[in-house]
C-alpha cells in the first residue's frame, strides 16, 4: 500500500504516545558472558541491518568486546514502528540514503523510464542510512527460500556445511514463530519452525481483509485463476504457510499468507536486538553511530582495522549530507586485535573494499589506491530481481482503509494499530502466489519463479521521488517479482576516492547485461497476463487498468513496457561467494576475503545468486551462520 499523504508533525505528536514501552525485550537464545570495561576491542562490525547488526551481538553475547559502526543515527522509530508505513519510512529525511542506479548504459534507452530522474542520472533506489540499517524500512517480508539456494552454494563451494537441512537450524534458531502453534513435543516439530528466536513473525489478521468487499472479490479472483479452489478457508486460517519445511523442501506452487517480522504488530528489525543487548551487556557490545567508515587498514594483507570520519549527514547518499569536505586529519583509526567484519550492504561493502585496496586492480589504479588485493571480482556480479506492476482503477474506494488518516489526531487506524489490530499492523501484502513460468516448467527448473503479490489499496509502479505521497485509495496494485534472474552483469564501480561519494551502480537490464536467453522478459510478460485474467474476474467492480494501461495489448507491447518501467529493490551478489580458483569470487565459504586475514564479509553481497523471492530471511540466517563460523575460529586458536 502507498500511504496517504500526512502531517508529519502532527503524526509523531501522536505515535510519541505509543513509541516507547510497548514491546519488552525479548530473551535471546544465546546467555550473555559480559566483559570489564576496559577489555580490548576484538571485533569491528561496519553495518548495522540484517547482517552486521545480529552477528554483532552474537559475538558480543559470547563474551567478545564488538564495536558496532554505523553512518547514520538511530531517529525514525515513530514511523518504522508502524509497519504499514514502510514507504514513508524510506522517504523519511532522518533516516534516507537516495541512491539513483541505472538499469541500462545506453543514455537515450534509459530515459525510456518513466522514473528515470534526470539531473541524477538515474532510478531511485531508496535505502536506509540509520540504526538497523534497512531492516527499519523495508516490507518486513519472511518468506524462507528454497532448499535448492541453499544446496546450490553447497555445490559451488564443495563446503557441505550449506546443505539446505543443516542450513535450517539458523532459521529456526533466530525466528519466534507467533502464527504457528507451537508443537507440544519439539520432535514433532514438523513444520521446522523456531520458537525461541529473538526475530518475532506473524501474519496479519486476514479476517480485516474480508471486511472489505473489493479485497474479497480480488481474493476470489486469485483462487479462480490460480486453480486452488477451496484454499481461501486455510488462507483466513493462516494456514498457508510459505515457511514450512515441506514448502521449501519441494519448491511448492500455490497461494500463501505472507509472514513479517511483527511483535504485535509493531516492526521487529535488528535496531531492537542491538538496543537490548546494550541495554543488557553495554561493555560488550559498543554501537559507534553517525560514523563513516572509509577504508579497511591492514598490515601486509591481514585486516587489523578501520580509518573513519565521524559526523552525521556525511554519506553523499543522504539528503542532507554536508557540503564541506573533511579536513584530512580529521579521518581517525580504530583497531581490533581479532577480525573486520563489512555488512554495509550490496552497495557500499565492496565500495569499502575497493577504497581499501581490495578490488579490480586497473580500476583502482584509475583512482589512484594502491591494491591491497587484486580481486576482479568485487562490486562485479551484482544482481537483483525484475519487478513490475498492474495497477487497476476500481469503481469505489476501499473501506478498509477509509478511515486512515495519517498525521492527524482523528486517524482511527493509529488508535487500533496501538491496540494491535487493524490494517497499520499489516506491510500492505495480504496475500503471495508462487508459481512457475511456462519458461520454468519447459526447462524443468525446480523453484516457482514468479512470485506475486496482492497489495492493500493503493498504486505503486516503482521507485521515485515522492512515490510514498501517492493518494489513490481506489486503485488496486498486483505485484509481480521474477527471481532467479539469469542476469549477472550489474556491476558497483568507484566514482573517486572519495569515501563521501556515492558508486556507479549499474544493473544492465536484459539485453544490456548477459542473460543469453529471454527468459526473464518471458516470465514477467506471462506474469502481467497472468494478474489481467485475475482481474478479469473482477470487471464489475474495475473501471480501467491505470498500469500498464489500455495500449498496452500484445505480448510484445508488453514487454517493451517491462523493458522501459521494470525495477528492482533486493540489490545482492556484488562480492560473491566462491572457491579461489573462481577468479571472480571474492569470499569463501566462511566469508573470509580471499587473499587477506582477518576480513569477512556478511551481508547480502555474499551470495552467489539471490536466494528466493526475498532477502531478509536468508541475510539473517547467514549473520546467524558467521556467527558460528567465527566462534569456532575462536575455540580452534
Amino acid at each position: 500500500m502507498v500511504c496517504k499523504p500526512y502531517n508529519r508533525r502532527s503524526f509523531l505528536q501522536n505515535a510519541a504516545l505509543f513509541s516507547t514501552g510497548l514491546v519488552t525485550t525479548l530473551a535471546h537464545p544465546r546467555k550473555a558472558i559480559p566483559v570489564s570495561p576496559s577489555a580490548p576491542i576484538e571485533y569491528i562490525v561496519v553495518g548495522s541491518g540484517a547482517g552486521g547488526g545480529p552477528l554483532a551481538v552474537n559475538l558480543a553475547r559470547a563474551g567478545h568486546k564488538v564495536v558496532l559502526i554505523e553512518a547514520g543515527g538511530s531517529d525514525g522509530d515513530d514511523l518504522a514502528s508502524v509497519p504499514l508505513f514502510h514507504p514513508l519510512v524510506s522517504e523519511d529525511p532522518r533516516v534516507r540514503w537516495d541512491y539513483f542506479v541505472r538499469h541500462y548504459t545506453d543514455e537515450a534507452r534509459q530515459r525510456r523510464d518513466s522514473k528515470y530522474v534526470l539531473d541524477k542520472g538515474g532510478i531511485f533506489y531508496p535505502r536506509a542510512g540509520a540504526l538497523g540499517g534497512c531492516t527499519i524500512h523495508n516490507a518486513m517480508i519472511m518468506v524462507y527460500p528454497n532448499n535448492a539456494d541453499w544446496e546450490y552454494i553447497a555445490e559451488l563451494t564443495g563446503d557441505p556445511s550449506w546443505r539446505a537441512e543443516n542450513m535450517r537450524k539458523y532459521f529456526e534458531r533466530l525466528e519466534q514463530c507467533g502464527y504457528v502453534e507451537r508443537p507440544k513435543d519439539s520432535n514433532d516439530n514438523l513444520t521446522r519452525h523456531g520458537f525461541d528466536g529473538w526475530l518475532t513473525t506473524e501474519v496479519a489478521d486476514p479476517m480485516m481483509f474480508a471486511e472489505d468487499i473489493n479485497i474479497q472479490r480480488i481474493l476470489d479472483s486469485a483462487v479462480r485463476e490460480s486453480g486452488h479452489v477451496g484454499v481461501l478457508d486455510s488462507f483466513f486460517r493462516k494456514e498457508l504457510d510459505p515457511n514450512a519445511w515441506s514448502v521449501n523442501v519441494g519448491g511448492i506452487e500455490g497461494l500463501y499468507n505472507i509472514p513479517i517480522s511483527t511483535r504485535n504488530g509493531r516492526r521487529r528489525s535488528s535496531r531492537d536486538l542491538i538496543r537490548e543487548t546494550v541495554a543488557e551487556i553495554p561493555n560488550n557490545l559498543i554501537v559507534k553511530m553517525h560514523t563513516l567508515v572509509t577504508r579497511v587498514l591492514f598490515d601486509g594483507t591481514t585486516a587489523i582495522g578501520v580509518e573513519y570520519l565521524e559526523g552525521a549527514h556525511l554519506y553523499r547518499a543522504d539528503p542532507q549530507a554536508i557540503a564541506d569536505e573533511p579536513e584530512p586529519k580529521s579521518r581517525k583509526t580504530m583497531l581490533a586485535s581479532r577480525e573486520v567484519i563489512l555488512a554495509a550492504g550490496a552497495f557500499n561493502s565492496p565500495q569499502i573494499l575497493k577504497l581499501s585496496g581490495i578490488g579490480p586492480a586497473d580500476e583502482l589504479h584509475s583512482h589512484g589506491i594502491t591494491p591491497v588485493v587484486d580481486l576482479p571480482g568485487v562490486g562485479e556480479n551484482l544482481q537483483d530481481h525484475y519487478e513490475i506492476s498492474v495497477v487497476a482503477q476500481l469503481d469505489s474506494d476501499f473501506t478498509l482503509s477509509q478511515d486512515c488518516k495519517p498525521g492527524q489526531p482523528s486517524d482511527s487506524c493509529l488508535t487500533q494499530w496501538t491496540q494491535g489490530r487493524g490494517i497499520y499492523t499489516s506491510n500492505g501484502l495480504f496475500i503471495g502466489n508462487m508459481r512457475k513460468s511456462e519458461v520454468a516448467r519447459t526447462k524443468a527448473y525446480l523453484e516457482p519463479d514468479l512470485f506475486i503479490g496482492a497489495g492493500a489499496p493503493g498504486a505503486f509502479r516503482g521507485y521515485y521521488p515522492g512515490y510514498s505521497q501517492s493518494n489513490q485509495i481506489n486503485q488496486f496494485t498486483w505485484l509481480i517479482l521474477k527471481a532467479y534472474t539469469g542476469n549477472r552483469a550489474g556491476s558497483v564501480n568507484l566514482r573517486s576516492a572519495d569515501p563521501r561519494d556515492v558508486p556507479d551502480i549499474n544493473f544492465r537490464y536484459f539485453a544490456d547485461g548477459n542473460e543469453t536467453e529471454d527468459d526473464d522478459m518471458a516470465a514477467l510478460v506471462e506474469g502481467v497476463e497472468f494478474v489481467r485474467r485475475m482481474n478479469g474476474h473482477v470487471e464489475d467492480i474495475t473501471q480501467s487498468e491505470v498500469v500498464p494501461g489500455s495500449t498496452v495489448n500484445s505480448r510484445n507491447e508488453i514487454a517493451n513496457f517491462v523493458a522501459n518501467e521494470a525495477w528492482g529493490h533486493h540489490a545482492s551478489c556484488s562480492n560473491k561467494m566462491g572457491l579461489r580458483e573462481d577468479t571472480m569470487a571474492v569470499v569463501d565459504s566462511k566469508f573470509r576475503v580471499h587473499g587477506t586475514q582477518n576480513l569477512r564479509v556478511v551481508d547480502a553481497s555474499i551470495f552467489p545468486r539471490i536466494p528466493g523471492y526475498f532477502p531478509l530471511t536468508p541475510i539473517y540466517m547467514i549473520s546467524e551462520k558467521a556467527s558460528d563460523v567465527i566462534l569456532e575460529d575462536v575455540r580452534k586458536v
